[in-house]
């Protein structure tokens, strides 16, 4: 199971965010936070923008949709081509279906997870889905530390995947960084998004191949 890097441009310059997006050419993904200031108190960017920003990006765009109502929402973000949409376990209402939905769009569909929120109650949704997201930090801000309490779940999950026999990847968001990647893929992770710690490098594309080398040679699946 290969290692991917995907950058967050929630940490990255806006006023140039077509040349933020060529920093990251050599990443996996690019993710992209959607934020409503309802299911998380934070307002970033919506559908429109998102629509640039796959025209703009050299990678596939990763979109991490934390808002209410993403059975309303997220096929749209599919159908303007994101390559990959997550939504939030907690706040779909029938997130077998919207996961089909995603995925007929031509899109990898993810189901993400809150700190709080276990593992266990989705484990038999996992045949559903292209990858499960374990949030690191409470969702809606940048910059927060990584929560190392999470790493049993990730364990969890990573477990689980492999009890089923599937190909699911486990992402993990929140703090990841130089000194915090190995322990999350040691745990079983083996995506990873990274918004300060590649768009406060001096060299956001060494950043990339930095992080990638060291989750390689720390995974356990």
């Amino acid at each position: 199971m290969g290692i991917l890097i995907t950058p967050s441009i929630l940490n990255s310059d806006f006023s140039d965010l077509r040349g933020e997006l060529a920093k990251i050419a050599g990443a996996d993904y690019a993710h992209v936070d959607v934020m409503d200031n309802h299911f998380v108190p934070n307002l970033t960017l919506g559908l429109p923008v998102v629509e640039s920003i796959v025209r703009a990006s050299p990678v596939p765009v990763d979109a991490h949709l934390m808002i209410t109502d993403p059975d309303r929402w997220a096929p749209a973000y599919a159908e303007a081509g994101a390559g990959s949409v997550t939504f939030h376990a907690e706040a779909a209402a029938a997130p077998v279906r919207l996961a089909r939905e995603i995925r007929s769009q031509g899109a990898r569909a993810g189901l993400a997870l809150r700190p709080a929120t276990p593992i266990e109650p989705y484990v038999d949704l996992l045949a559903e889905v292209d990858m499960v997201l374990v949030m690191t930090v409470e969702p809606g801000f940048g910059g927060q530390p990584f929560l190392t309490s999470m790493l049993p779940k990730i364990r969890r999950t990573r477990d689980a995947v492999a009890a089923a026999g599937l190909d699911v990847w486990v992402q993990v968001d929140g703090g990841v960084s130089r000194s915090t990647i190995e322990q999350a893929a040691n745990a079983g992770a083996n995506v990873f998004v990274a918004g300060s710690a590649v768009y406060a490098a001096e060299d956001a594309a060494a950043e990339v191949s930095t992080l990638r080398d060291l989750a390689d040679g720390a995974f356990h699946d």
